[in-house]
């Protein structure tokens, strides 16, 4: 296996047999777009759910609580969003910002944990049995 050296602008250069450049921050980019449209996706099912608990109206048995539930999963993805947006606009390869930028990256990955979290507890409160669903 070759030796990668990185040059000046962060790209690792393959040292032999014409192996491709690895740019950091295109695969930053790439990544972050990425978990963006799924929190997009996410972000209209919970906008689905939510309509559809207020359709339901103060009679469902776990309206309150889904309201909460709903209300912070959708906070938490917009937190997500703009942590995004701005990790994607710094550079990587510039040593001052990656404490920042990893401390952003851990940011994220907890929200987005609670946010898979909230989600599941949304499911399982959502669900009633004999054949009414949320």
């Amino acid at each position: 296996m070759e030796d990668q050296a990185p040059n000046q602008q962060g790209v690792a250069r393959a040292t032999g047999n014409g192996e491709r450049r690895f740019n950091m921050n295109h695969y930053a980019t790439k990544k972050s777009a990425a978990q963006s449209m799924l929190d997009v996706a996410l972000l209209m099912a919970n906008s689905s759910q939510l309509k559809t608990v207020l359709h339901s109206g103060p009679q469902h048995r776990f309206y309150a609580p889904l309201i909460a539930l709903i209300s912070l999963s959708i906070s938490l993805q917009v937190i997500v969003g703009l942590l995004l947006i701005f990790i994607v606009k710094y550079d990587l390869n510039d040593v001052k910002k990656q404490p920042r930028l990893n401390t952003m990256n851990n940011m994220a990955t907890v929200f987005v944990f609670f946010t898979v979290l909230i989600n599941v507890i949304i499911t399982v409160l959502g669900f009633e049995t004999g054949g009414n669903s949320i």
